[in-house]
């Protein structure tokens, strides 16, 4: 057991140093959650209500939000049926779409830079319960389709915080949140269609499972990554 854990941590520990040399060379990351200024400036200039906007606005978010495509991949990592996959969906859909409309709705949020190191830990731990190290390491297996909606509930918090950042005329703030959210699911689903392609081809791979691995650890490695940078940022602020 000691050796098991041991190997991870030295695997996890290279690759999250080839991540940092790598992202060194960059740009600071963005929220994972952040508007793009064009979206941003929209946003705040339109009122009353705006369907096909924001349905594209909320299709685009989900597309190149880097989070979400990362813990969605983890879901269904190793989900072989149609059923399972919709219900795992699902659930990530619901807790994501009821956070968000009440996030907004409501008025509340949390700070971007903790929320977001909260969703990078959900990364991590989908990574850790895909490789078995959660059952491993505390002698049981963590209810997988309540940790899934829980984690949507996290993921719809971090962008309804950012939304607020924009205050949304509240003239048709109700439809145009309802059309957001239709498409960040269609975005989702756009994007589980593209994940399980590639996954049917994969898993036809005979080394399918050893580099099921890797995949896992390197999908651990973004998530550590995420969360550091995230709260890197929120010291940084204080």
């Amino acid at each position: 057991m000691i050796t098991f854990v041991q190997g991870f941590l030295s695997k996890l520990f290279r690759l999250v140093t080839l991540l940092v040399a790598m992202l060194a060379f960059t740009s600071s990351i963005s929220f994972a959650h952040d508007v793009t200024a064009g979206d941003a400036g929209y946003i705040q200039e339109i009122w009353g209500v705006q369907i096909i906007p924001f349905i594209y606005l909320g299709a685009k978010h989900m597309i190149t939000g880097y989070d979400h495509i990362l813990f969605l991949l983890g879901v269904v990592f190793f989900l072989y049926h149609k059923k399972d996959v919709a219900i795992y969906v699902s659930l990530f859909a619901l807790g994501h779409s009821v956070t968000m409309l009440l996030g907004v709705w409501l008025g509340w949020g949390i700070n971007a830079y903790i929320i977001d190191a909260i969703i990078g830990l959900s990364v991590v731990y989908k990574a850790l319960d895909n490789l078995g190290y959660l059952r491993k390491c505390f002698g049981f297996q963590p209810n997988t389709k309540v940790a899934t909606l829980i984690f949507g509930l996290f993921h719809g918090t971090g962008l309804a915080s950012k939304i607020l950042e924009y205050r949304i005329d509240p003239e048709g703030l109700l439809a145009n949140l309802l059309a957001f959210n239709l498409g960040v699911e269609i975005g989702q689903l756009l994007a589980l269609f593209s994940i399980l392609i590639v996954m049917g081809y994969w898993r036809h791979h005979p080394k399918f499972f050893k580099q099921a691995t890797y995949a896992n650890v390197i999908l651990a490695s973004l998530g550590l990554f995420l969360t550091f940078k995230q709260i890197s940022g929120f010291i940084a602020s204080v």
